[in-house]
C-alpha cells in the first residue's frame, strides 16, 4: 500500500507518516495542491490524504484536478467540521472525512477501510466493448473471451490503472517484468503490439507518446 499525505503542516505530516511507518506502509508527503497533482501524475497510490487549506493551491481544486485522470480515493482532513465543508467534499468525489484534530490510529483505520472498499470495487473494469473481470482474470472483447499471455494480460491492466497517464517503457518494463529483468524497450512494444492485436476493435485505446511510451486513453 502506498499514501500519499498532503498538508501544508510539516508536524501533521510527521505524525501520520510516523504511524504509517508502523504498519509498513509506503509514502510520499506533499506540502501543497501542486506537488500532490504531481506526484498523482507520476505514481500510484492507494489513497491520498489531503488537507483543504492550503496556501497556492487548496484541497478542493487539488481533488478536482486530480480526479480528471485518476480514481484514486481521498481522505479529506479539515479543521472544520461544519455539514457544509463535509457536503462540498463528498460532492466532489472524497471518500472519506476527518476533523483535527484526530486519532492517527484512526486515521491508519480509515485508510485501510477506504482501500479495502476501493479494491473490492475495482474487480471489473468496463470500456465501451473491452471488459477486463480481475477476479476471473478474463479480458472480454465484444462479448467474446480473448485469451492473453499473463504479461499481456498485467500490462493492460496496469495500463487501464494508471487510464489517461503517459508511461515510459522504462516504468512499465520495472512494474511488469520486474527490476531485475534485463530485457530491453523492445520487449515492451512487442507486447504491446500482440495485446493491441488482441483487443481487436479497442486496439487504439492504447496510445503511443512518441519518445516516451504509452498509455491507456478512454474519455467518458
Amino acid at each position: 500500500m502506498k499514501v500519499l499525505v498532503v498538508d501544508d503542516e510539516a508536524l501533521i505530516r510527521d505524525v501520520i507518516i510516523e504511524y504509517l511507518k508502523l504498519e509498513n506502509i509506503e509514502y510520499r508527503e506533499a506540502s501543497d495542491g501542486y506537488e500532490a497533482i504531481d506526484f498523482a501524475k507520476n505514481e500510484n497510490f492507494d489513497v491520498i490524504i489531503m488537507d483543504i487549506m492550503m496556501p497556492k493551491m487548496d484541497g478542493y481544486q487539488a481533488v478536482k484536478e486530480i480526479r480528471t485522470f485518476s480514481n484514486v480515493p481521498f481522505i479529506m482532513l479539515s479543521a472544520r467540521s461544519e455539514e457544509y465543508d463535509k457536503l462540498t467534499c463528498f460532492d466532489i468525489g472524497v471518500d472519506d472525512y476527518v476533523t483535527k484534530p484526530f486519532s492517527p490510529r484512526e486515521l491508519v483505520a480509515r485508510i485501510k477501510a477506504v482501500t479495502k472498499r476501493n479494491n473490492q470495487a475495482q474487480k471489473m473494469y468496463k470500456f465501451a466493448g473491452l471488459e477486463i473481470d480481475k477476479n476471473a482474470h478474463e479480458v472480454y472483447v465484444d462479448k467474446k473471451l480473448v485469451y492473453l499471455t499473463p504479461k499481456e494480460y498485467d500490462l493492460l491492466v496496469y495500463l487501464i490503472e494508471n487510464k489517461n497517464i503517459a508511461l515510459t517503457r522504462e516504468n512499465l518494463l520495472t512494474n511488469i517484468w520486474g527490476y531485475d529483468f534485463y530485457g530491453d524497450d523492445r520487449t515492451v512494444d512487442t507486447h504491446i503490439k500482440t495485446l493491441r492485436n488482441n483487443l481487436g476493435n479497442y486496439r487504439d485505446f492504447i496510445v503511443t507518446i512518441r519518445k516516451v511510451g504509452y498509455k491507456f486513453e478512454y474519455k467518458e
